[in-house]
């Protein structure tokens, strides 16, 4: 199997990040992108995802800070005062771990999530996490068990290799490698498909035209994600300081990179295109 899921995240967060996803896909390289439902623009997303038979669309689960699906006043071990989902990993994390209430709140914001992508009537391409907070192993138990129960049967384990073609590209992070791992683990007993690799972690918001050629030039063949942020303009209500979301766009529609991913022979599709092919991942 030699395919390439190419996904931008946040889809809904504003509309110049909707703009681009629909920009990247007609006009570029991109074929996925991971919606998330309760963000200011997510009613405009899904009307641009109609339009767009052939783009993959999955859920992206937003579980810290983000505007959560369920009313602030049905999850307060959730949200801070502003009733945005809370913006504090560590500490949250750890209120998991020792909070009944908090444990049973995040497990109906999950399904909550889960419900309101189901109304929108588009097929659920895969599933991933905003700020990866589903390498916390209590989250990743609730997103892949309530999953299953919205036919989740792919999601993105954000496993990102230490070096790509001896480029020196990336350095190893330990902590997250191994939650990674046994995220990837738990995954894949449960019937869960996951890509060999991700890539994205380490140029978050920086994917440039270069940069995804390098990834395009370098992979070995197997099934492997690169996800990018991509929108019409680098400030906008949402935006995080620093991205560089215009160049990631460029990366997308540079005819250079289209060339690239010819040359290398590999299939670009979604996360559901290679679920006839799941044996072969496990």
């Amino acid at each position: 199997m030699n395919c390439l899921v190419i996904t931008a995240d946040d889809f809904g967060l504003a509309r110049e990040v909707n703009e681009a996803v629909e920009i990247g896909h007609s006009r570029g390289i991109l074929s996925a992108a991971s919606l998330m439902v309760s963000a200011a623009f997510a009613e405009d997303a899904v009307e641009r995802a109609s339009r767009l038979p052939n783009l993959r669309v999955g859920l992206h689960l937003a579980l810290t800070d983000a505007a959560p699906t369920l009313s602030p006043r049905q999850i307060p071990h959730l949200v801070d005062r502003r009733g945005r989902l809370r913006s504090d990993p560590a500490r949250f994390g750890l209120e998991l771990a020792v909070s009944e209430a908090a444990r049973a709140q995040m497990r109906a914001e999950i399904e909550a999530q889960f419900r309101a992508f189901r109304s929108t009537g588009l097929p659920l391409d895969h599933v991933n996490v905003h700020r990866h907070f589903h390498l916390h192993p209590i989250v990743a138990a609730m997103v892949i068990d309530i999953g299953s129960r919205f036919g989740a049967l792919a999601l993105r384990v954000p496993r990102e290799p230490g070096r790509i073609a001896k480029s020196g590209a990336f350095s190893g992070r330990h902590v997250e490698d191994l939650c990674s791992r046994m995220l990837e683990r738990r995954a894949r007993r449960s019937g869960v498909m996951t890509p060999e690799a991700v890539f994205g972690l380490r140029w978050s918001g920086r994917v440039t035209t270069e940069r995804l050629r390098l990834l395009l030039e370098s992979l070995p063949c197997g099934f492997f994600e690169i996800y990018l942020h991509p929108a019409t303009r680098d400030v906008f209500p949402g935006h995080a300081p620093g991205y560089r979301y215009v160049e990631e766009l460029g990366a997308l529609i540079d005819p250079a990179n289209a060339e690239a991913l010819r040359r290398s022979g590999r299939r670009l599709c979604g996360y559901q295109d290679t679920v006839a092919a799941r044996p072969m991942l496990q």
